[in-house]
């Protein structure tokens, strides 16, 4: 018999009270987006689980795509069969075959307490029948079993399921508003940007290209970066592309050296700013660490903060590198951070910027040419690029 159901569990979903239907309706409609490539399945929402019906999809292929919807606590393969106990045993034992695990345990749940058995005579009944039908030198292990069954019996039928499979967690991507990441080609920003997702916001992205400086491949770097990042949301993202070339030359014609890199960043935010209130999103992101730059001193923050009233969330701020290279392995972005394609910020990084850079003095160097007229050029240019299941056909490839 082949799996024909797939249980996904919610964790902590179940603590939202009266938004629970609006945090597991957005996650089901999350669900069916990521796994918009298997037009057979069908789904069931119930108070505590989503039931994936798989109509002869690859339980296994559809299972890699679960593992990346945040939101997700845990799911199982499982049989839908008739409450009939002799079924039961016989799929627990086809499952424990095909498993090359020695060790197994059975874990049954009565929703229907009518049936004639309690969970523990279950659990011991399915377990004989397992010894008795397989070639197996099987052992029962109730705390750490290599093979984990659950039944789960309910009035008309049993959900006979396969080893828990644990998902991404979090909140639903969406179900806390939306945010602008400012995303570099960097290391730091993709995960802070995975980190932003797991808490439930939606993100569009914000990135700076400074052409002919920066090429073709580092803006495809970031845009690969993206289609990585999409399959842990909704299936897509918006990204805004900055023609950043003359605001960031005139930075460096008009500021001292040492100011150039803080000044430079001002004009970020701003531009950020101003993208962000023309697509309602409620916060700036970034992949700042506190020290890790001279730019990322408590200072430069602090100085580079001051020209916006927005408020920015920096996920990644309290980790060291080494956490956040753990991290990037873990979600697939490391390999493409790493090309070596530079960015707009390390092609003109200067040899000794300011790590206390003071406010007085950039608004200084920032009075010497109307700065503000080339920041809304910036915006006003904006390139916006849909990263979706289309992304690299240019025959489908949104651009705006």
């Amino acid at each position: 018999m082949d799996a024909n159901h797939i249980i996904v569990r919610f964790g902590e979903l179940t603590t939202k009270g009266r938004n629970r239907k609006a945090f597991t309706r957005k996650l089901l409609k999350n669900t069916k987006e990521i796994l918009k490539g298997f037009p057979k399945l069908q789904y069931e929402l119930t108070y505590d689980h989503i039931f994936i019906l798989l109509n002869g999809e690859d339980p296994k292929a559809v299972s890699e795509k679960l593992k990346t919807v945040f939101g997700i606590h845990s799911f199982s393969i499982c049989y839908k069969v008739e409450a009939d106990l002799e079924q039961v045993k016989e799929v627990a034992a086809e499952i424990i075959n095909k498993d090359p695990g020695l060790t197994f345990k059975i874990e049954t749940k009565r929703n229907d307490k009518s049936f004639p058995m309690t969970s523990l005579e279950m659990n011991k009944a399915i377990a004989g029948y397992v010894f008795h039908h397989t070639d197996k030198d099987l052992k029962v292990d109730v705390h750490n079993p290599e093979i984990r069954v659950k039944v789960e019996y309910r009035k008309d039928y049993a959900y006979v399921m396969d080893n828990v499979i644990m998902g991404a967690g979090g909140y639903p991507v969406g179900i806390g508003g939306k945010a602008l990441m400012m995303l570099s080609g960097g290391i730091d920003s993709p995960v802070a940007s995975w980190l932003m997702m797991k808490r439930g916001i939606d993100l569009e992205m914000i990135h700076y290209a400074s052409p002919p400086y920066t090429n073709d491949l580092a803006r495809e770097k970031v845009l690969d970066l993206v289609n990585v990042l999409k399959d842990y949301t909704h299936g897509k993202i918006v990204v805004h592309i900055i023609p950043f070339t003359k605001l960031q030359l005139s930075v460096y014609d008009h500021c001292d050296e040492s100011y150039a890199m803080t000044v430079m960043r001002r004009m970020m935010y701003r531009i950020a700013e101003g993208v962000a209130k023309k697509r309602d999103c409620k916060a700036i992101v970034n992949g700042e660490s506190i020290g890790q730059v001279a730019s990322q001193t408590l200072d430069s923050m602090n100085t580079i903060n001051q020209v916006i009233t927005t408020p920015v969330i920096r996920p990644v701020a309290c980790l060291d590198k080494l956490e956040i290279i753990n991290i990037a392995e873990k979600i697939g972005t490391y390999d493409i951070s790493i090309r070596p394609y530079e960015d707009c910020c390390t092609i003109f990084t200067p040899h000794n910027p300011a790590t206390k850079p003071k406010a007085y003095k950039c608004e200084a160097f920032e009075s010497e040419w109307d700065f503000a007229s080339e920041v809304e050029e910036c915006i006003e240019n904006d390139e916006i690029v849909v990263i979706d299941e289309h992304y690299k056909n240019d025959d489908e490839l949104d651009l705006f």
